[in-house]
């Protein structure tokens, strides 16, 4: 993410229901259809829960640079998503 300029260290992957009851949030947005299958279908405060889909880049095999490729593909797949420009705007 640094190769684009988004700073993210100190940040992680986390469960939703890690946040629940002190986080408010409005939107949710899934987008790895794995984890999809591991979220809750219903949460307090959340008015729209929607899923957009990419390839989960974890479970790539292969040697450092081929998953280092598939995290910068999903990387760019998602900054470039046409539906997260119209859900922005």
């Amino acid at each position: 993410m640094a190769e684009v300029g988004v700073v993210v260290s100190g940040q992680s992957s986390k469960d939703v229901t890690d946040d629940l009851g002190r986080l408010a949030a409005h939107h949710l947005i899934i987008v790895c259809a794995d984890a999809e299958k591991h979220c809750p279908r219903m949460l307090p405060g959340v008015g729209e829960r929607l899923l957009w889909p990419f390839d989960g880049p974890a479970a790539v095999e292969g040697s450092v640079d081929e998953q280092l490729a598939a995290f910068r593909r999903v990387r760019d797949e998602i900054s470039i998503s046409a539906r997260l420009d119209q859900w922005l705007h």
